[in-house]
């Protein structure tokens, strides 16, 4: 398996977990969402944006970043249908600086 290609990220969530009030005190499963992951998230999800523009923005393919985005909305949906901690960190990527030309929600 050959390496992963950086990924550009425009926004860093920080250090975000999302723990299950119902199990607060008990062991909680967890699910890791990559910044790649979050990033397709933010970009297809909450504003919109067609894939192949955010894949333009995260700097891959669009077949990319389909695999992507389609990795993350099952590591949410099992987060939340199975009640598991779901923490965001990791993966190759780089925070990068505003892209010109490019508006999100295109």
């Amino acid at each position: 398996m050959r390496p992963k290609k950086m990924r550009w990220v425009q926004y860093n969530p920080g250090d975000r977990r999302f723990i299950p009030r119902c199990k607060k005190n008990k062991r909680v499963e967890e699910v890791v969402v990559t910044l790649d992951e979050f990033e397709a998230l933010r970009l297809a999800d909450l504003n919109g944006m067609r894939q192949e523009t955010a894949a333009k923005m995260l700097k891959i393919s669009r077949p990319t970043f389909s695999r992507i985005i389609e990795s993350a909305r099952k590591k949410v949906a099992d987060g939340l249908v199975n009640i598991k901690m779901i923490r965001i960190e990791g993966g190759c990527c780089e925070i990068a600086p505003p892209t010109k030309g490019l508006k999100e929600g295109n």
